[in-house]
């Protein structure tokens, strides 16, 4: 996967700055509108995204006119001008790559993408991430600047504890904007992600958007979460959703299929600058792998090493499963457990290569179910037959080259 850097003109002819991340050969495009005076990079977004690349589908996300790195004034823009530049960024992306399938919104973004949606022809499936049911819900929290835009046309807010200039134009707009119907007939699937608890948006939200919504229409509570999917696991958690519940609509299962059984052999591994997490397409399966913290990475993910011993770990598995199989013995469950290491060849260990360092992995099996002792013996001896194990202890050739520019 990489992320490029990217820029596109809205109606007004102004530029507006977006990143796409790409996996190595997208099956489908995403568009992903982010809330109210966020930016493209806010940590969630650049997660959930990440998520869905994994899995083959491209995300564009984009700076909202006036905001991260896009032209134009803030205080000049407004809900319709929201709904305008994701039009804009669907053109963008239909023009140059592939049209969206799917449409994403966090916050008032997602309210945008709901009343985009209709307009955007390939559009199959939007998702609604802690997104107010109608823009009116923005002034909720801005009372004192609702007097103010009255009254003298601008007003000053403050949101996280950044100051920003709106317009009379966001007041005259909203007060203009009824959803139940663009929701009504949206003619989309639609899945609705909310916390209970979010402070920001409060969850009726959600529900009136879930009862205006037709089917196929899917609600899903964040739990614990808070608006902004502060913490990692929860972006991560609804990047996973996201990935289960679309594909559903965007892929037919039948060429996924082929695709992933003429690559059976093949990995393919993206890093950018982002140290060091690293993206992973193994035979059509997405995994990802960075450095612990220790030595300047992440931590979010399995090391390289740690990749390995998995890998050692579930050819042993799939040894003693497959084995136990046909011999027909009541093998019920395999749990192996293993450790990496570095020792010295000195230490009671021998080396084909002198007395340098040389990797250690240490197993332990469990065998559960009612073996007898002839049975778990020969088990035993099966675990170190892994196709896995024996490429680690014969002589492996590795060819390196670099591919033509």
């Amino acid at each position: 996967m990489q992320s490029l850097k990217l820029s596109f003109t809205n109606d007004r002819g102004q530029r507006l700055t977006a990143n796409l991340d790409l996996p190595a050969a997208p099956r489908s495009y995403a568009l992903f509108a982010h809330c109210f005076t966020c930016s493209r990079n806010l940590r969630a977004i650049v997660h959930i995204s990440r998520a869905l690349a994994r899995s083959g589908i491209a995300v564009l996300r984009f700076d909202f006119t006036g905001l991260g790195e896009s032209e134009g004034d803030f205080s000049a823009t407004h809900f319709s001008s929201n709904v305008a530049d994701v039009l804009a960024a669907a053109r963008f992306l239909e023009q140059n790559y592939a049209a969206p399938g799917l449409l994403i919104g966090h916050s008032l973004g997602g309210t945008a993408v709901l009343a985009a949606a209709g307009r955007i022809p390939a559009s199959k499936a939007v998702v609604t991430l802690a997104s107010p049911y109608e823009p009116a819900h923005l002034f909720h929290h801005f009372a004192a600047a609702r007097h103010e835009l009255e009254q003298h046309g601008e007003a000053e807010i403050s949101v996280a504890g950044k100051s920003y200039r709106i317009g009379r134009g966001w007041l005259d707009d909203i007060g203009e904007v009824r959803m139940e119907k663009t929701i009504r007939n949206l003619q989309r699937a639609l899945l609705i992600l909310h916390a209970p608890g979010d402070a920001v948006v409060d969850v009726e939200n959600a529900s009136r958007i879930y009862r205006a919504a037709r089917h196929p229409k899917s609600f899903i509570s964040l739990d614990e979460a808070d608006h902004l999917l502060s913490a990692d696991g929860d972006a991560d958690y609804v990047g996973g959703l996201i990935v289960a519940w679309v594909e559903k609509y965007l892929h037919d299962a039948a060429p996924q299929a082929a695709t992933a059984s003429s690559r059976q052999r093949e990995v393919a591994v993206h890093i950018g600058r982002d140290h060091y997490y690293t993206d992973i397409v193994a035979a059509g399966h997405a995994l990802s792998a960075d450095e612990p913290q220790l030595v300047g990475g992440g931590d979010q993910a399995p090391s390289p090493y740690a990749l390995l011993t998995s890998a050692l770990g579930a050819c042993t598995a799939i040894t003693l499963r497959m084995y136990a199989d046909r011999k027909q013995w009541p093998l019920d469950a395999v749990e192996v457990r293993l450790r990496h290491s570095k020792i010295h060849a000195g230490e009671g260990v021998a080396s084909e290569k002198g007395t340098g360092k040389i990797d250690h992995f240490d197993i332990v099996i469990g065998l559960r179910g009612a073996l007898d002792a002839e049975q778990r013996r020969r088990l035993a001896e099966i675990a170190d037959k892994c196709p896995v194990h024996k490429t680690l202890l014969k002589e492996v050739m590795v060819t390196t080259r670099l591919e033509e520019p």
